[in-house]
């Protein structure tokens, strides 16, 4: 029960605005994972920009189970194989950005796309985290049974065999 599993890996990419530059992103992040990327709204309405509420600014696909790992293994090959101490949270999440996506093994340039950045999202769990989140009798995962950053930071140096820094 205590081993640790990577739930799932989400992949962002935020345009900032709607049309053209969102659906470049969106067959970007299609190419670089295989799926139908969905679209993100944005939260507020923010006048100097010209964001209204709901409008569509970002994309995004999540990935789980062998697709999330091998992704994962390219976005670390991607950075060097190192990762900073800093981009673990306390609960066994890490959170890291790609300056071009043209970065990643296996990635051709595409002058019709360009070049996106993107926001990549690991949420690491255990068996039993289910508990949490079922609808009926759902219950808090104990303090014991919790992911913490020392045990994050082993999970990928074993795992991957990443270089923290």
């Amino acid at each position: 029960m205590k081993r640790i599993l990577v739930d799932k890996v989400v992949v962002n990419i935020g345009v900032g605005k709607s049309g053209e530059p969102l659906e470049k992103a969106k067959q970007a992040i299609s190419e670089l994972t295989g799926k139908q990327p969905a679209v993100c709204g944005a939260k507020k309405s923010v006048r100097d920009f010209g964001i209204h509420k709901g409008e569509p600014i970002g994309t995004m696909v999540t990935m789980r189970r062998i697709e999330a790992i091998n992704f994962l293994k390219r976005i670390i090959a991607a950075k060097g194989n190192t990762l900073k101490a800093s981009s673990f949270d306390n609960f066994g999440n890490i959170s890291m950005g790609i300056r071009e996506h043209i970065d990643i093994p296996g990635t051709k340039y595409n002058p019709e796309i360009g070049i996106f950045g993107m926001d990549v999202n690991v949420v690491l769990s255990r068996p039993g985290y289910r508990v949490a989140r079922r609808s009926r009798r759902n219950s808090r995962i104990g303090q014991e049974h919790r992911i913490t950053k020392q045990e994050a930071i082993d999970f990928f140096i074993q795992n991957f065999g990443v270089n923290v820094a």
